[in-house]
């Protein structure tokens, strides 16, 4: 009996992850990831970041054989496939096709002051209007310094792309991207719809080096002969969804309307808002992308954008989140307990930890704080009442406000998050860092069972018109545990966030 299967790859910086899901279920029958250990990232110099684009074609076709392996799935039987990528990497093609350099991956800062001196010269007005955000270090101005220091590889440049963009090439032979793509990138002006020709003219880069755009759900492919053969799948399967890594984990989660933000606690934190309509924060302390469904998710050449179609993603990062949970089992905790122990061993403390705060930024500069390096630190330590007990929770709680913090952000741009979705994973299997998100923020917690590949293969689904909507591309997505925001301790919370607050 012939099964119907949905392909979907996560090209991230350690590894290429495929899955196939099944059309009628909506399970995913087989995934698998390359390379088993971490995969490489070339630094010649203190604070690059480069990977050969070749590589994840590799990783993606050994990934690609796993799975159609596993699920003993025929080529014919893969009817879509669905690309997630690692963001603001940049990759520069020649007339060939073939890669000039290696990909400056989103790693790499080298390119932080050619973003700067175009927020300095062209203005912030001028920038956050249109782009919502500082130029920054994104693929715009990494772009730039390629110009400036490599003219030789600049001049045989004919076309520039994101990860994703490169893997959708590979496949079908034909450059491609999205709005939400050329939004990551900082070349998308969202006041006039279209590529961001002011900052393009400012850097000195045609616009020629850019790629045809296509829907972000919808055909925007199809695999060549030449990419059957290598992958053993079928000529003609088309390609119909690619995202970002973050703008699709919340499509993963089913995040797709105002009020509803994905999340991730891992060494860094990222809350991933949707707004519904077009806002910046003037400070730029977070950042606004065209989520997948911005505009339907659909670009043509004529259109106007009406309110309903307005979806961008605001994206908060916290550098020091789980790295400093992960600090306080190395150093504050009984030696040898793991996670599970030590959030036992937390809970025995009040919320609040009896006046205990600890700010959790000491894994760098912070976006959110304005770029300042403020560095983690200890308040309020009381030597004859606090035990190891309070650092722990007060570690967790002062992750969480910051969190929080950076919610408040999202909230002057008019956001009201209602519904916070993440999946079961490193900080959220301690209940006290979910049970604090739920009371200081009022949002309600959901925590799920997926990943980036599965979610790329689901959104092929709905590029394909297999699914009607996101509804029912995600009727399968299994909510593993549900929070509500604990009204009877509601106080005690925001008491405990406030004295935290007070502190930076």
């Amino acid at each position: 009996m012939k099964r119907n299967y949905l392909l979907g790859y996560d090209v991230g910086s350690s590894s290429v992850k495929a899955s196939l899901v099944d059309v009628e279920s909506g399970a995913c029958v087989a995934s698998a990831f390359y390379p088993k250990t971490e995969a490489p990232i070339k630094a010649v110099r203190a604070g690059w970041a480069e990977q050969a684009p070749d590589a994840w074609w590799e990783y993606l076709k050994s990934a690609t054989a796993d799975v159609l392996s596993q699920s003993g799935a025929a080529k014919d039987e893969v009817k879509a496939i669905g690309i997630s990528y690692q963001m603001h990497g940049l990759v520069c093609v020649d007339k060939d096709l073939k890669p000039l350099r290696d990909a400056i991956i989103w790693c790499d800062s080298r390119a932080v002051p050619y973003g700067q001196k175009a927020f300095d010269t062209l203005g912030s007005e001028q920038c956050l209007s249109h782009l919502l955000n500082s130029p920054g270090n994104f693929t715009g101005a990494k772009l730039a310094w390629v110009k400036e220091n490599e003219p030789e590889t600049f001049n045989k440049i004919y076309k520039v792309m994101l990860p994703g963009d490169y893997i959708a090439c590979k496949l079908s032979g034909t450059p491609a991207t999205t709005v939400s793509g050329l939004s990551e990138g900082m070349m998308w002006d969202f006041k006039d719809n279209r590529p961001a020709q002011f900052l393009l003219d400012f850097y000195g880069i045609p616009a020629s080096m850019l790629s045809d755009i296509v829907p972000t759900f919808g055909i925007q492919g199809e695999v060549n002969a030449a990419a059957a053969a290598e992958l053993g799948l079928a000529e003609g399967t088309p390609i119909t969804y690619r995202a970002g890594d973050q703008p699709n984990n919340a499509l993963s989660l089913d995040v797709f309307e105002p009020g509803e933000a994905a999340t991730t606690a891992g060494t860094s934190g990222v809350v991933y808002g949707v707004l519904g309509q077009v806002a910046y924060d003037p400070q730029s302390r977070v950042n606004t992308f065209a989520h997948v469904n911005h505009l339907g998710g659909i670009h043509n050449s004529q259109f106007t954008i009406h309110n309903s179609d307005t979806r961008l993603g605001v994206l908060l990062c916290i550098n020091g989140t789980g790295i400093l949970n992960s600090w306080m089992r190395r150093n504050a905790a009984p030696t040898g307990i793991g996670y599970a122990e030590m959030n036992d061993l937390a809970a025995q403390a009040p919320i609040g930890a009896d006046g205990l705060s600890i700010l959790p930024f000491g894994n760098g500069a912070e976006r959110v704080l304005c770029n300042k390096e403020v560095g983690a630190s200890i308040h309020g330590i009381n030597f004859n009442t606090h035990t190891q007990a309070h650092l722990l929770r007060a570690a967790q709680e002062g992750i969480v406000f910051s969190f929080a913090y950076g919610m408040e952000v999202m909230q002057e741009m008019g956001m009201s998050l209602k519904t916070i979705r993440a999946g079961k994973a490193n900080m959220f299997l301690s209940p006290i860092f979910r049970n604090t998100l739920a009371g200081v923020t009022g949002a309600t917690i959901e925590l799920c069972d997926t990943d980036g590949s599965v979610g790329a293969a689901r959104g092929a689904g709905m590029g394909a018109g297999i699914y009607a909507d996101h509804k029912e591309a995600f009727a399968a997505l299994k909510k593993l545990e549900v929070i509500e925001p604990d009204l009877k301790n509601q106080t005690a919370y925001r008491e405990a966030y406030q004295r935290w607050r007070k502190l930076i």
